[in-house]
């Protein structure tokens, strides 16, 4: 994600960030195209991202600008990718306001070759396509149309593992040894069967999960077809993954197992520090919310271990160029580098931002995270990312993914039931997508 990506990215995604709600459009320096000097000769590129891609944070900006010194980098962010994404399609259909570089989270890309592939530059005309061979083919294959057109360059991956509280777990009677763990939660069943025991010793004010929406997420994360079949059908209402990881989730909330936190919310975010959850499913791009969220004195007090239900994918990104941006030469020449191999081995072991170049993961199956309690990151998430099957993305994931979980949030912190909430969803869904 980035969360925000995460989602995600969500990317996501993370860190020091501002948040701009869609009313905003004009936040920050991703607001405007970029500027030159036009009698020095110098050049500043505007990028716009949401939650936290690591650049800025691994020194990749500086890096970059002393290599190249006409040019000036300047990033604004946007905390939730969905009001990202509502701003930036406010920008795309007046043809003004737009950065340089911007960033579109994975559950957009079909949104954008598809419907939007006339917005975006075609990045072969700089040299896009001899750069196949460097990324996974289905991180590469998103971002290209029917036609053959490349509109952005793979950022990260998401594959999925389980973030947990070793210091939590001790105090609630739990073993904190990750394989032990990783048995013990082998199925869902398992995982919410541990929460369970947590709970009746759980340390005061802590639950055993963030939020029933996260665990839906990284549910989800781990299936092929989710909310479109291969033909580009919308079946989400009759996909049996869909309705197991609803139903498990509304398990969770039933059980009293979350702590009823809307991811990225300002409550959400005190919570890593506070210590407020002793679980957290998460994507390889969550590390560094963590960290930027629980501080330093989250160091050493958490883990990582493998997901329970097997291998799945949250999220990742792709770094575009609209065809409003004013220096389109100079923006490919920087996202080139930014997804370069050598530079996303570099952002996974200073971030957690797991590379979709082959290259690099490779580079980087031997690391590890002192923060995380020296968890064997390149390894965990690596085998994820062979493991995770390869998703089929629609026009509208990301929207219908949005619907669910805000009908899962009414399930568990309003108590409005199953049925009702699905209902919901659906209704979201019709009124979002038409």
């Amino acid at each position: 994600m980035p969360i925000a990506r995460a989602a995600g990215r969500t990317a996501v995604r993370l860190g020091a960030v501002v948040l701009c709600g869609a009313l905003l459009a004009a936040c920050g320096s991703g607001s405007s195209g970029g500027t030159s000097d036009s009698a020095g000769g110098k050049v500043t590129l505007t990028v716009d991202l949401f939650g936290s891609f690591g650049y800025k944070e691994a020194g990749l900006y500086d890096e970059y600008q002393k290599l190249h010194p006409e040019i000036t980098v300047k990033q604004s962010d946007t905390e939730d990718e969905a009001d990202y994404w509502k701003s930036l399609q406010t920008r795309l259909a007046g043809g003004g306001g737009l950065a340089d570089v911007q960033g579109v989270e994975v559950g957009r890309i079909a949104s954008v070759t598809q419907q939007q592939s006339d917005k975006f530059e075609d990045l072969k005309q700089y040299g896009a396509d001899k750069l196949k061979d460097k990324f996974a083919e289905a991180k590469w294959s998103a971002a290209v149309t029917q036609d053959g057109r490349v509109l952005g360059l793979g950022t990260d991956v998401g594959p999925e593992a389980m973030c947990y509280r070793t210091d939590l777990f001790k105090a609630a009677g739990l073993p904190t040894d990750r394989a032990e763990l990783a048995e013990k939660w082998s199925t869902w069943d398992g995982y919410l069967a541990l929460g369970k025991e947590y709970k009746k010793k759980a340390p005061a004010k802590s639950a055993w999960l963030d939020s029933v929406g996260s665990l839906y997420s990284i549910m989800i994360g781990q299936e092929k077809e989710r909310y479109y079949d291969g033909s580009g059908k919308l079946i989400y209402e009759n996909n049996p993954a869909v309705k197991e990881a609803w139903n498990a989730s509304v398990a969770a909330a039933d059980a009293g197992l979350s702590a009823k936190l809307d991811q990225w919310s300002p409550q959400w975010n005190q919570a890593f520090a506070a210590g407020s959850f002793a679980t957290m499913p998460c994507p390889a791009w969550m590390l560094s919310y963590i960290k930027g969220q629980a501080g330093k004195g989250g160091s050493g007090k958490w883990d990582i271990a493998k997901l329970p239900g097997g291998a799945g994918n949250w999220g990742g990104s792709y770094l575009s160029v609209p065809r409003a941006a004013q220096h389109k030469k100079e923006a490919y020449a920087l996202i080139e580098w930014l997804t370069a191999p050598e530079q996303q081995a570099k952002l996974f072991r200073d971030q957690g931002i797991f590379p979709s170049s082959t290259g690099a993961i490779e580079e980087v199956a031997d690391a590890e995270d002192p923060y995380f309690s020296d968890a064997p990151t390149g390894q965990i998430f690596g085998d994820a990312a062979k493991e995770a099957p390869v998703q089929v993305l629609g026009v509208h994931d990301q929207n219908v993914a949005q619907q669910i979980t805000n009908a899962l949030s009414e399930v568990e912190r309003k108590g409005i039931s199953s049925d009702k909430a699905w209902s919901n969803a659906k209704k979201g869904v019709d009124n979002v997508i038409g």
